[in-house]
């Protein structure tokens, strides 16, 4: 991906006025009789610099910006990088095809797996047709569909979440919203094959933890997972959404807050920027914690694999003095 195309962040600033000064001097020396190597390269220098104490030090706000970076890749981006010979299969069978959620079969490493996961659009027109990742109630029962057929054939689910929330609109509840959700819990607790949930992008709310009751939930380094988003929790704690920055300050939702919180499994690093840098890359860093979590959970059989589901969500949020 040409970086000239990407949005840049406001917390990127000094970067792209660095690169800036770096591209004029070389278009300087390229057309004058001057010779700018040494300072070039000294400025080339201080932006290696710049760029590594800027994304190494990142504030929950500014992940929260990066997990929205218009770029960031999709699941439909990672599927193809992923796994092999996907078969995208539709519809709940009760009332329409939702196209916030995509699934179907595929193959990882050779091994038959399910894999579904929120899709939001690339441009104005693909995220009105896409609900812009925020799925009705027949997104997750064909979410739920796909989840049973994986278990009848023994295929581990890998669900890739990335929605700001289930959509709170008058037709979704009236087709069943919260119940559609609260199956999906239920039903995904006592599944007897492997589940590995991977928050991409954002993780909003119950539309995220409906593909969220996974055996392992991994998360992208710039990712977020919560109940709530920062501009949501601001407005009621604050009634003010501009606030929102401060609200993820407080909120513990990035990877390292969770990881520690003991809520997920693993981080999967991302390319230096994000993965809207070179999600080739990134894709091969999602394979390798996959692959991993397949190994660990692969030694365990049906009613294990319940039970250390079970006891992962039962340990949430029990803290001791």
């Amino acid at each position: 991906m040409a970086k000239t195309t990407i949005k840049h962040l406001s917390f990127e600033e000094p970067l792209l006025e660095l690169r800036k000064k770096i591209d004029e001097l070389k278009e300087y020396t390229a057309t004058a009789d001057v010779d700018l190597t040494e300072e070039i390269t000294s400025l080339e220098g201080r932006l290696e610099k710049l760029e590594k104490e800027t994304y190494e030090n990142m504030k929950p706000w500014d992940r929260v910006q990066v997990a929205r970076h218009p770029k960031r890749p999709t699941t439909l981006d990672y599927i193809p990088l992923l796994f092999g010979d996907f078969l995208e299969l539709h519809g709940d069978r009760q009332f329409g095809d939702d196209q916030a959620i995509v699934g179907g079969i595929a193959s990882f490493k050779g091994r038959p797996v399910t894999v579904i996961g929120h899709q939001r659009g690339r441009d104005t027109k693909e995220n009105v047709r896409r609900n812009f990742g925020m799925p009705h109630p027949e997104g997750y029962r064909k979410a739920l569909r796909l989840m049973e057929q994986a278990e009848k054939f023994n295929r581990p689910i890998i669900c890739l979440i990335d929605t700001k929330g289930a959509y709170p609109g008058k037709a979704a509840e009236e087709r069943g919203q919260s119940e559609a959700i609260a199956r999906n819990l239920v039903e995904m607790a006592g599944f007897t094959v492997p589940i590995i949930s991977i928050v991409i992008g954002e993780g909003g709310s119950g539309g995220a933890l409906a593909l969220g009751v996974g055996n392992h939930i991994l998360m992208l380094e710039n990712s977020t997972f919560s109940v709530i988003s920062p501009e949501g929790a601001a407005s009621i704690l604050w009634k003010d959404a501009a606030l929102a920055q401060t609200a993820a300050e407080a909120m513990k939702i990035t990877a390292s807050d969770l990881l520690e919180l003991g809520i997920i499994e693993r981080i999967i690093p991302e390319v230096r920027g994000g993965a809207h840098h070179d999600e080739v890359q990134q894709a091969r860093f999602i394979e390798e914690a996959i692959e991993q979590s397949l190994v660990e959970l692969g030694g365990m059989n049906g009613d294990e694999l319940v039970a250390q589901r079970y006891d992962k969500f039962k340990a949430i949020g029990v803290y001791g003095e």
